[in-house]
């Protein structure tokens, strides 16, 4: 009667609650009860474990589905033994011919010689001569300490094809670790004024003491620089630069000749231009002595891959006739071109 009353409408409830006392108890006692109770964490502890100890026994699965023939994908063309052993046959047949080429000698020869090129670092535009510019002619030396007061007069110090030491005169450092005699770069042939006096000095100056090395720069003895006695630029003496005496290295024109080549070995090439078949001309600055020799030559216009090298190497072996001044050998400048080409 309770489950009856339940599932009708509370109006219908309503309408029998005179004839029926009872069901309006059993009612109100169902309002207050919680429909559904969870179950206790123990008791679904419990079961769990018991179904996993001894799971119970499900019925037999029955399989209603049934399988349906598809269109294989993998074999479109089937299984041909032919195409199989053709493709093997062309694998092997690739592989025995790179093996083959590999070993051979000419090829080997070949990759030996490959270069790999690198643009060189110079301007290798067409060249165009420029017009020297002017150098003073008559001396090569110069030196000082920055003194205030001019170089003394005093006498020269021994000539040497290079310097370690320059001259001075009042000497800055009276006990120095290694003492070694000053020299000047001047030829042993040239004729220096010279007077006979105990210290070193400018024998061109006019003042006699206190001995000073002068306002010049770069040890020596004078108002230039460089390491030498004089008012030029350089380990020689007097005005100009370069070394020597006399005009140092001088300029063709003004009564100096030209040097003559009398003697000329042809440039090698170099291994890595003559692969790359680079060709082209190298432009040397060099200086003729009177001994008819080029010394201090340095490039103008490079070429590189070693051509440079391979130029200095061949003009440090011609030889001159010198140039000469007032009938007398003097050391000439001169601009050099040394072309290689390719046969």
């Amino acid at each position: 009667m309770p489950e009856t009353l339940q599932s009708l409408p509370s109006v219908a409830v309503e309408g029998n609650l005179g004839n029926n006392p009872t069901a309006e108890a059993d009612i109100h006692l169902q309002r207050l009860l919680v429909p559904a109770m969870e179950e206790p964490w123990f008791r679904s502890l419990a079961r769990n474990f018991k179904d996993l100890v001894s799971p119970p026994k499900l019925p037999p699965l029955q399989v209603t589905s049934k399988p349906v023939a598809v269109k294989d994908i993998w074999g479109l063309y089937g299984h041909n033994k032919s195409s199989g052993v053709m493709s093997v046959a062309i694998h092997i047949t690739v592989v025995v011919l790179l093996f083959t080429v590999a070993s051979s000698k000419a090829v080997q020869d070949k990759v030996k010689e490959t270069v790999h090129l690198i643009a060189p670092s110079v301007d290798l535009a067409p060249y165009l001569p420029q017009k020297p510019k002017p150098v003073a002619m008559g001396g090569g030396g110069g030196g000082g300490d920055r003194s205030p007061t001019p170089a003394s007069k005093g006498r020269l110090p021994r000539v040497a094809p290079r310097q370690f030491t320059p001259p001075m005169a009042v000497v800055n450092n009276p006990n120095p670790k290694l003492v070694m005699e000053p020299t000047l770069v001047i030829p042993p042939d040239v004729n220096l004024p010279n007077v006979n006096l105990p210290n070193y000095g400018d024998p061109l100056s006019k003042v006699i003491g206190p001995l000073s090395n002068g306002p010049g720069s770069g040890g020596g003895i004078g108002s230039g620089s460089g390491g030498g006695v004089g008012s030029g630029k350089g380990p020689g003496f007097g005005p100009g630069e370069g070394g020597g005496f006399g005009g140092g290295v001088f300029r063709v024109g003004g009564g100096v000749t030209a040097p003559a080549l009398v003697y000329k070995v042809e440039p090698e090439y170099s291994e890595e231009a003559r692969k790359a078949k680079y060709q082209g001309t190298v432009v040397l600055y060099v200086e003729v002595d009177t001994n008819g020799k080029a010394r201090n030559l340095r490039v103008l216009r490079s070429l590189g891959l070693g051509l440079d090298e391979k130029a200095i190497e061949a003009v440090q072996k011609w030889r001159f006739r010198p140039g000469q001044k007032n009938g007398q050998p003097v050391v000439v400048a001169a601009t050099i071109e040394v072309n290689f080409r390719l046969l």
